[in-house]
């Protein structure tokens, strides 16, 4: 009996020293498993983003530069072809992973809210802003580009999270960021935080798309966006 009650408790240890290992495992990998699902919503975010940036492009041109979207319904709804409406934006697409609520964040097309993107990619590119991809957009983008170059101070510095405005809906807007004010995995045009990640069609040159490691497509102009 003590032979087969010794036996049955160096069974019993062998299984919890096996539970322990198999624990310290699993919070040694953890980290490593959270982190990647965290650069795979960036990515999701980043895709979706440049969907509603090449939607408003779409848009944009359709109209001839007169007018922008002023809800994510707009872009949604598509554009009149013929009798039907031709789709430019995926449902999906019309969703942030990285927000709570799902919502983007729309960005008006003036100095205070388009200006710190704008100066971050110019410095991306060595000091040159990429051309629009379409003449358009030129009007959208010009208050930017003249107060890029004449250097207007306090007018193109990034605002600290508690002064970013939130507008979800009812304001025209040439491009799109996420509620989310997280640092970031991901570096997009050097920048590593979700909030000031601005998807538009502005400054982004001419391309017809790459495709990156996973399968998703990206502009041909979109920097490495992967570290």
């Amino acid at each position: 009996m003590k032979n087969h009650s010794s036996e049955r408790g160096m069974t019993l240890l062998a299984v919890m020293a096996m539970m322990v290992v198999f624990a310290v495992g699993l919070m040694a990998v953890a980290p490593s498993i959270h982190q990647e699902i965290q650069r795979e919503k960036e990515l999701e975010s980043i895709r979706r983003g440049e969907e509603v940036a090449d939607a408003i492009r779409q848009y944009v041109d359709y109209y001839r530069g007169s007018r922008l979207p002023t809800s994510m319904d707009d872009l949604l709804e598509g554009l009149p072809q013929g009798t039907k409406k031709r789709q430019i934006l995926r449902a999906s697409a019309a969703i942030d992973p990285l927000s709570e609520d799902g919502k983007w964040r729309l960005i008006k097309a003036d100095v205070t809210t388009l200006g710190p993107f704008a100066k971050r990619v110019q410095a991306y590119y060595g000091g040159q802003l990429p051309p629009n991809a379409s003449s358009t957009l030129d009007r959208y983008g010009v208050v930017v580009v003249s107060a890029l170059n004449t250097e207007i101070e306090g007018e193109i510095e990034d605002p600290d999270d508690e002064g970013i405005e939130i507008l979800t809906e009812n304001t025209p807007f040439i491009g799109v960021a996420s509620q989310s004010k997280a640092k970031s995995i991901i570096a997009y045009y050097g920048i590593e935080n979700h909030s000031r990640w601005v998807y538009t069609p502005l400054f982004r040159g001419t391309g017809t798309g790459r495709v990156i490691p996973g399968g998703r497509r990206f502009p041909a102009n979109m920097p490495n966006i992967i570290r």
